[in-house]
């Protein structure tokens, strides 16, 4: 069933999910593989590099209700709760300033000192 869902957000991803998943496809060369609408335990994340236990969430308007906090909080605590660490981005921050998100995501393999 899992399975199945991932399938079909991956053939309905959204123009942010693209636009990142374009970027982190280029990452293999240096042996980060990434999944994209990946089951992990619950839940089907956005992507996820399971080698360095890394998941990405590139989110919606419907995020940014109360509801939408609260379950991403918990979604995110379980994750952390089986090792992996999540970045969340905004789709206008994927849209508007992929080096950016790129850049943090880097930071999180450890491939870039965070500047700050």
């Amino acid at each position: 069933m899992a399975n199945q869902v991932a399938r079909h957000l991956r053939k309905n991803e959204t123009i942010a999910e693209k636009q990142l998943w374009n970027e982190l496809r280029q990452l293999r060369a240096q042996g980060y593989h990434f999944r994209r609408q990946a089951p992990i335990d619950n839940f089907i994340v956005d992507f996820a590099c399971l080698s360095h236990r890394l998941v990405i969430e590139v989110d919606g308007i419907q995020h940014d209700t109360s509801e939408g906090r609260k379950k991403d909080s918990a979604r995110d605590a379980h994750l952390h709760w089986l090792g992996f660490t999540s970045l969340r981005f905004r789709n206008s921050d994927v849209s508007q300033n992929i080096e950016g998100v790129i850049a943090e995501v880097l930071v999180a393999l450890g491939l870039l000192v965070k500047q700050e």
